[in-house]
């Protein structure tokens, strides 16, 4: 057991339930922050979330859970935000942010902050003074649903320190986890975010019928897109063919688990977006990351027309069945 590390988990939702599952492999106590006071009465009752991945039961020895932010983050040594992007600002708004400044914090985040048209690495920089030194990220190709049945996963940890990412990966390797490392901190994060909008043009062809050979070739354009998006924005040497990157999206465009391809899916059928957002009842990160992509691209001027093709549909309203016709045109 690593006791001597503190380590925090922020978030109630099914990535926080399925960290905290997994670091209780490694430590004697996980400390614990979630909004709903009545699923943090719930847990340590009954020993499972009541919303997501119910199926998981936990040590409540092992952990400390609170409503009380402060509480949980003043005595950890190390902060996982796992969050949806949309709800970061609200959370944090009300913290002094001289709590956080010489933490380490990661990501798990996989969305991009609407606020700022920034992902969560430049926002915690920002917002808390911590220096990107001491900022990880923490994404697949990973499905919390896969963790809860413990089948075999395998979770990539990115820091421009290789001994926080080594620290981290340590503690999150269990017998169902393997990890690896990258010193890639902004180009995983965007990758984590472009693969979500990406994510919502499979679920959309899906929805329009198109079957798996556009499938295939809508997702080889999309890693060269995102490739090209994040050279750009990002010029460091990085092999896209990676875990991280192409693996991270294909699960999520392919994954029967995955949220963004389930609303885009929804899309395709005929649902509008408010209808799909309640029908769903959870956060599927790509409708507002492509919003954000589209306004972080006025800078960078890359051609990317699968994002353009999904922000045409969900912003600007046109007939998903004509703006994809439009895009089997671009692709090759």
């Amino acid at each position: 057991m690593k006791d001597d590390i503190k380590v925090a988990v922020i978030g109630g939702g099914s990535w926080a339930t399925a960290l905290v599952k997994i670091l209780c492999n490694n430590l004697s106590s996980v400390n614990w922050w979630m909004r709903n006071e009545e699923a943090v009465d719930h847990i340590l009752k009954y020993r499972h979330n009541p919303n997501y991945l119910q199926s998981v039961e936990f040590d409540v020895n092992k952990i400390n859970i609170s409503s009380d932010l402060k509480a949980i983050l003043v005595p950890s040594d190390i902060i996982i935000i796992a969050t949806p992007s949309a709800f970061l600002v609200s959370i944090f708004k009300d913290l002094n942010p001289e709590i956080l400044k010489d933490k380490i914090i990661f990501s798990a985040v996989k969305g991009i902050v609407p606020e700022f048209n920034a992902i969560p690495a430049r926002f915690i920089h920002k917002t808390f003074g911590t220096p990107y030194k001491n900022i990880g990220i923490i994404c697949g190709p990973c499905h919390a649903e896969e963790v809860a049945l413990e089948r075999l996963s395998y979770l990539t940890i990115a820091s421009q320190e290789d001994r926080i990412a080594e620290k981290m990966a340590s503690l999150l390797s269990c017998r169902y986890i393997k990890t690896t490392t990258s010193d890639d901190l902004i180009g995983t994060e965007l990758s984590a975010v472009l693969k979500n909008v990406y994510a919502l043009a499979s679920g959309i062809c899906s929805g329009l019928g198109y079957g798996d050979n556009f499938q295939a070739v809508l997702i080889s354009n999309a890693i060269q897109e995102s490739e090209n998006f994040i050279d750009e924005v990002s010029p460091i040497h990085r092999d896209v063919k990676t875990s991280a990157y192409l693996g991270d999206l294909l699960v999520t465009a392919y994954s029967q688990f995955s949220r963004n391809r389930t609303f885009g899916f929804m899309i395709g059928k005929g649902y509008s977006v408010k209808t799909a957002q309640l029908e769903m009842n959870m956060i599927a990160e790509g409708y507002y990351a492509t919003k954000c992509i589209i306004e972080i691209n006025k800078k960078f001027q890359v051609e990317i027309p699968i994002v353009e093709a999904v922000y045409n549909i969900l912003y600007e309203k046109i007939s998903p069945v004509i703006e994809m016709r439009i895009l089997t045109d671009k692709l090759s």
